[in-house]
């Protein structure tokens, strides 16, 4: 009945046509016009709770920051082709250059935006296992839960450590790139190639910086889906 695609819970389409269907179709919309409390009502109709919304948008995170490597990783070798050539044509390395760079940003901005969806749910969980600790009237139950909270939200906080180190270091690689392809715009001459050159060191130690804190947030997102699960 539903399904995960780009960390959001969607519904298979065989399902649309029921008027169950419909109430979930509803659903989706009511986060993009900022109804949270809405959506989160709603969802849990249907047996989704935020819970569960935290576990898909971390997948979504963790996929687009997995996605976001390849087009880094296709930057870094569009740059080398071009710097190594003698006899580039400057006006399809800058189109080449520019190309790459507009898809990284893509990439860079759909993983900030899936942070930022983790960050959001998350908070949402957490302040609401806070305040339905005092619903108890047994205390051992509410000691468990009090427990698990502060171990679930422990675990939330090492790879949230992770995913925002992640996120800050696409930044100075973002704005290498963008520095270089201005840069050859303007100056599509043998020295601007040149230029790139001295540059290229720079790019490919802050995409190999990049691509290693990606993959230390990948794997700990792993860890709190498998934990959370």
């Amino acid at each position: 009945m539903l399904f995960v695609m780009k960390g959001e819970l969607y519904m298979k389409p065989s399902f649309i046509f029921s008027i169950r269907g419909l109430l979930i179709l509803m659903l989706f919309v009511a986060p993009l016009a900022g109804c949270s409390s809405a959506y989160y009502g709603m969802m849990e109709k249907v047996g989704v709770h935020k819970r569960d919304i935290l576990v898909a948008r971390v997948e979504g995170a963790r996929d687009s920051q997995a996605e976001a490597q390849e087009q880094f990783k296709s930057a870094l070798e569009k740059f080398q082709s071009v710097v190594q050539l003698e006899d580039t044509d400057l006006k399809i390395a800058y189109e080449n250059l520019n190309f790459e760079y507009e898809k990284s940003k893509e990439a860079s901005d759909a993983v900030a935006d899936r942070i930022e969806r983790v960050e959001d749910v998350a908070e949402d969980l957490f302040e609401e296992w806070e305040d339905e600790l005092v619903q108890y009237r047994n205390n051992e139950l509410r000691e468990k839960s009090k427990q698990q909270l502060d171990e679930t939200n422990a675990r939330y906080q090492v790879m949230h450590r992770a995913m925002r180190r992640a996120k800050d270091s696409m930044a100075p690689v973002m704005q290498t790139l963008h520095d270089n392809v201005l840069y050859l715009k303007h100056n599509l001459n043998a020295q601007a190639i040149g230029s790139l050159r001295n540059e290229f060191s720079t790019l490919r130690v802050r995409i190999d910086d990049l691509i290693k804190r990606m993959n230390e947030s990948i794997e700990t997102s792993n860890k709190f889906i498998d934990d959370l699960k």
